[in-house]
């Protein structure tokens, strides 16, 4: 009789085998997910990280600064002539004659001291140049006398030398009598303050009785006179604009105290150094001013034309563009490989809300605005768009 099998009991086991190994799949790629995806997130943090890491800068471009017409600075405005007038002897003001905005001619009397002291010195340097005189005359009559009797042979000829000498130095202290004398007479005269050339009091620091002590350090001007007739402007030039200008030169001054006008200046001279401190050339301009309409410590704004040959500004940019330090002047600007590059650029002229790069940048460069302090050639950044979105690195 042949062998048999069951069946039944084979599938069940079969079923089970089938359903654990199709668990194990699922839990392998559920395990296979989530290490994935982990990975994925680590990958992307990391991304995210290193992106954060990296500056963002914002990006300009520079605009044409073109051909400027004119060049305008500040420009200091003072007197042709100016004199502080001191006293020369103590004393007590005794009157004074003009104040402050009165026109003066030259040699008027400004002011009288009442100096005692001087007066006395005078008198007794007169007194001792009469006694010198009388001296020096008996001298000289006794050196005669004694020169004819050394002719007869009546007195030695030692004798005779000793009056001449005596007659000598009786001549030499009565010339120093009067050089006092004429001194101390020069120092009266001083007391008499009186101007040195025509022009207008621009100061005055005295009062009757005041006193008034000479040649000392803490002494003050009593006056100061200033010729308005004609002014002198200084200007200082920057050295690129310098060679520009030469003498001759006529330029348009403005000041704040008449709106719309303008007065005509001419150069006259030039300093022909370049201040190590400020990087300027000092230059002088020369004004009339029939009507006084120019003061003296004015400040004044000078317009000076450009010509052909003065320096052209290549393009402008903003003040916070710039990066100063121990390199000079530099801009920062992405470079071909999309990475900061400093570049050392010249300055042709400050406007003060923009600066005129003349040499070392081109409208074409992609320049970082208020690059951070600890930015170097060749550092990663990452650029922003106007909108302020990330533009990538």
């Amino acid at each position: 009789m042949p062998e048999t099998y069951d069946t039944t009991s084979a599938a069940p086991a079969t079923h089970l085998r089938t359903i654990a190994i199709v668990v194990a799949a699922i839990a392998i790629l559920i395990v296979a997910f989530g290490i994935f995806s982990r990975m994925r997130a680590e990958s992307r943090l990391t991304t995210w990280t290193n992106a954060q890491a990296l500056p963002v800068v914002t990006v300009i471009h520079p605009a044409p600064a073109g051909k400027a017409d004119a060049l305008t600075l500040p420009g200091s405005v003072q007197a042709f002539n100016s004199a502080a007038i001191y006293a020369r002897t103590t004393g007590y003001i005794s009157r004074w004659f003009v104040d402050i905005g009165d026109p003066v001619r030259a040699g008027q009397v400004l002011a009288v001291l009442d100096a005692p002291e001087v007066d006395q010195q005078v008198a007794a340097a007169r007194a001792d140049l009469q006694t010198a005189r009388a001296n020096r005359e008996l001298a000289q009559s006794t050196a005669a006398r004694w020169t004819n009797l050394l002719g007869k042979d009546a007195v030695s000829k030692q004798e005779t030398d000793e009056k001449i000498g005596d007659l000598a130095a009786k001549n030499a202290i009565a010339n120093a009598a009067g050089a006092n004398v004429r001194r101390l007479g020069a120092l009266q005269g001083f007391t008499r303050l009186v101007a040195p050339f025509s022009g207008v009091v621009t100061s005055r620091s005295t009062q009757i009785g005041a006193l008034v002590t000479a040649g000392t350090a803490a002494s003050t001007p009593l006056f100061t006179i200033a010729d308005v007739g004609r002014m002198r402007v200084y200007v200082r030039v920057p050295q690129a604009y310098s060679g520009a200008f030469h003498t001759g030169l006529h330029a348009t001054l403005t000041v704040p105290e008449y709106p719309g006008r303008s007065f005509d200046v001419a150069l006259v001279r030039s300093a022909g150094a370049v201040d190590p401190q400020s990087g300027t050339v000092l230059m002088e301009f020369q004004a009339a001013n029939g009507d006084r309409a120019l003061k003296p410590g004015a400040y004044a704004q000078v317009s000076l034309p450009l010509g052909a040959g003065s320096p052209g500004a290549g393009v402008r940019l903003p003040p916070s563009a710039l990066v100063i330090g121990a390199n000079g002047t530099q801009v920062a600007v992405i470079g071909p490989d999309g990475k900061a590059l400093l570049k050392t650029v010249t300055i042709g002229r400050d406007n003060g809300d923009n600066v005129e790069i003349s040499a070392g940048l081109t409208a074409a460069d992609k320049v970082i605005d208020n690059p951070p302090d600890s930015l170097q050639t060749g550092d990663a950044v990452r650029t922003m768009r106007p909108g302020g979105d990330h533009a990538g690195s």
